[in-house]
């Protein structure tokens, strides 16, 4: 006797829209590393310290930050960890570039620090936001039609 075996239909799994959203432990953890990166430039500036390290694994990390933010931009769909992700790209990039640019006048460096410094406050505040928030209503994905 022969049976006849029906395939099941593969199911679909569904991309979720939230990498941090509805999961506070990510969205504390992003304000408590921002929170300490926000103290960490402000006092290189009120230190008046303003060199920055130019070695070879200095700039692979940037990079590797770098490319790693923008890899997470990519995948989230919503609004308020697009905003988190790319304030941290924009900290890491800035490092990126300073690390690479071995004359950079002290005043750069002086002026990058202290964007930075506001850029991590800012990320630290929106990763707040992402900790407490739910995931709804924000996302930024494409309606198909």
């Amino acid at each position: 006797m022969e049976e006849q075996v029906t395939p099941t239909p593969k199911v679909r799994r569904t991309k979720s829209v939230h990498l941090m959203c509805g999961m506070p432990v990510w969205g504390i953890a992003g304000a408590l590393a921002c929170a300490y990166l926000t103290y960490l430039s402000y006092s290189h500036v009120r230190r008046g310290e303003f060199d920055w390290p130019h070695d070879t694994w200095f700039i692979v990390t940037y990079g590797v930050w770098v490319l790693l933010m923008a890899g997470l931009m990519s995948e989230t769909r919503c609004l308020r960890e697009r905003v988190f992700f790319a304030l941290v790209l924009a900290n890491f990039t800035l490092g990126f570039v300073l690390a690479i640019w071995v004359a950079a006048p002290l005043e750069a460096v002086r002026g990058v620090r202290i964007i930075s410094a506001g850029l991590w406050g800012l990320a630290a505040l929106v990763s707040v936001v992402v900790a407490f928030s739910s995931g709804q209503a924000t996302t930024v994905e494409k309606k198909v039609e």
